[in-house]
């Protein structure tokens, strides 16, 4: 998965630092409005407005202006967004699309699905679940990941944000006040995690506070003057306004709302649930599958990777069942480091030795480069084994692969591989890297994030280490696996889960029975799917979808197909629901037919 606070309005999700406006192309000599002329006025516009109401995005995204707030969740301000979406809507249909060219029809339907479904979506009131044990103000500290401090405005313009901080607090509390009302609140064994989120954040001592960490180590050329002065201003906004904030969440969390969050675990018992799950449903996937046809692929493809399992098994010559080498897996010493820093060093030095072996699946490697970080202390024991933040598209911020190193003895050497390529190179990082070179085309489709290609690519990517040459070690094998497997399950559990009436102790039992995950990482991934109902069903949705245009392609070109050129088309197409990847697919397989 990626990590990446994405536009609640128009999912404009990615990395950007420039005006959208800086990079239209279409232009008429006279001056004239043209429909691709309006087609670009509008994705500026709406990129904008993307960027100005969602700060946290703009600062995922590269963009410094905003960096002193934090989204408006006042009731004006959502019904304002939602207006906004609705009349966005209707100048796009204004556009004659059949007056443009092939590539901003694309565009044009791009925008136009996400804007349809972001209306859709409004009729069931997220907004009032603002916070779980995933998202919440008690996890805001870690958008220093991605502001910039390198003068003293920087800090400055942080210390604002932080100032700024228990007024979103404030309309966060409005928020779960109105949701309980509504019965429309989180599953009670997710919230029952979050106090202690919080409690991270009520330090005695200001300069323990997560929040404090850009003032523990300043940028060269901060005077030592400044210094004092922003660790005095710091150390008093920890104390007088960020520290009596979280104190008011938490007893608020723990004395009334707690109590109100519902013991059910069901997107389906949500008020208007089961429509809602299956929106989720087909805007993950971007298809029109049912919950029924998805959970019987997972069982499909869970008995086709068990055969694979005992496979492997028997080759390793191991004696006992599938079970017990799952436990073999999760429990012997010697595949497990010991210390956290020793399993940062084994995840660079994995990602060192996937690099090299690129050339062989691509032509085209992405200018931007990446680095390996740790995720965030205060968010580690909540969250999934690793994840990708994109870089900034000006180049002033690499993109990361965040790797979890709470509890090194539950994190396993055999999983790091199909890990690595998924987050890291050829996954997340080719898709968004590559995606930010995409000619000419507008800012949103740059760093567009569609679940089921993002996902599904990254998925697919694990499966290129083979062609690679980087699953020598079986034990590796076993890994891509397991990984595959995981993947596999979630089509179960998830639709289980959510429009089947599993219990949660059902769902971890299925996913221990077929996975040799670590207990720790099957007990968050369940969460996970309980918390972010339907995502989990478009990575493997995604990944069948491109191993079958993979199958078509090699059959329909024989000889003639190239892997590399198939890689490259699939990524240069960007990110994109699965119809139009498909369509792009069979057109690029029609062209090198003529060649």
């Amino acid at each position: 998965m990626f990590r990446c606070v994405v536009f609640l309005a128009v999912l404009l999700a990615g990395t950007g630092a420039m005006p959208l406006k800086a990079q239209m192309t279409t232009s008429s000599p006279s001056g004239a409005t043209t429909p691709a002329r309006a087609l670009d006025s509008l994705f500026a516009d709406e990129w904008e407005r993307g960027l100005r109401e969602h700060p946290e995005s703009a600062s995922a995204f590269g963009d410094t202006r905003y960096g002193d707030r934090w989204t408006d969740l006042s009731p004006s301000a959502i019904a304002s967004r939602e207006a906004s979406d609705r009349s966005a809507l209707e100048r796009l249909h204004a556009i004659d699309r059949a007056a443009l060219s092939p590539d901003q029809q694309l565009n044009y339907d791009t925008f136009e699905w996400l804007l349809q479904r972001a209306i859709e979506r409004q009729g069931f009131r997220e907004y009032l679940r603002p916070i779980d044990h995933k998202n919440g103000p008690q996890l805001n500290d870690t958008i220093v990941e991605v502001m910039p401090f390198r003068v003293t405005a920087d800090y400055r313009k942080y210390l604002a944000r932080m100032a700024a901080l228990p007024d979103h607090i404030d309309q966060t509390i409005a928020l779960m006040k109105e949701g309980a009302k509504a019965a429309n609140t989180p599953p009670r064994v997710l919230m029952e995690r979050v106090p202690a989120q919080i409690a991270k954040q009520m330090v005695d001592d200001p300069a323990r506070s997560p929040f404090y960490r850009p003032f523990l180590k300043f940028a060269d050329g901060i005077s030592e003057a400044d210094r004092g002065a922003l660790q005095a201003d710091a150390r008093a906004t920890v104390r007088d306004r960020l520290v009596p904030a979280f104190r008011k969440l938490q007893t608020y969390l723990k004395d009334e709302y707690l109590p109100r969050t519902r013991a059910s675990i069901a997107a389906s018992d949500l008020p208007d649930g089961k429509a809602y799950y299956r929106f989720l449903v087909r805007f993950q996937t971007t298809t029109d599958l049912d919950v029924d046809q998805i959970h019987e692929t997972g069982l499909k493809e869970v008995a086709r990777l068990h055969s694979a399992m005992e496979k492997l098994k028997t080759e390793l010559g191991f004696k006992g069942s599938l079970p017990e080498f799952f436990s073999y897996l999760r429990n012997d010493p010697k595949f497990f480091y010991k210390t956290p820093d020793e399993l940062l060093n084994a995840y660079r030095a994995t990602a060192k030795r996937i690099d090299p072996e690129l050339v062989r699946v691509f032509r085209d490697i992405p200018r931007q480069p990446y680095g390996v970080r740790e995720i965030p202390a205060t968010a580690a024991p909540d969250t999934t084994t690793a994840y990708y933040q994109p870089g900034a598209a000006d180049g002033t911020r690499a993109g990361y692969y965040y790797v979890n190193l709470y509890k090194p003895e539950s994190r396993p050497s055999w999983e790091m591989m199909p890990l690595t390529l998924h987050e890291a190179v050829p996954g997340h990082h080719f898709q968004f890297a590559r995606a930010l070179e995409l000619p000419d085309a507008p800012m949103f489709r740059k760093t567009a994030y569609f679940v089921a290609y993002g996902e599904g690519w990254a998925l697919y990517a694990e499966q290129l280490g083979y062609d690679m040459g980087l699953y020598e070690n079986p034990y590796d094998r076993f890994g891509q696996l397991t990984y595959e497997m995981w993947r596999a399950v979630r089509l179960v559990v998830d639709t289980g889960l959510h429009a089947k009436g599993w219990s949660r102790d059902q769902a971890i039992a299925y996913f221990k029975d077929n996975a040799a995950k670590t207990e720790l990482d099957i007990v968050n991934e369940i969460d996970r799917y309980i918390g972010d109902p339907g995502q989990a069903l478009a990575y493997k949705v995604g990944q069948l979808k491109i191993s079958e245009l993979r199958t078509r392609a090699q059959r329909a070109l024989g000889p003639r197909f190239d892997l590399r050129d198939f890689d490259d088309a699939v990524l240069a197409v960007g990110s994109v629901p699965l119809t139009a990847l498909e369509a792009r697919i069979d057109r690029w397989i029609t062209e090198r037919k003529g060649l």
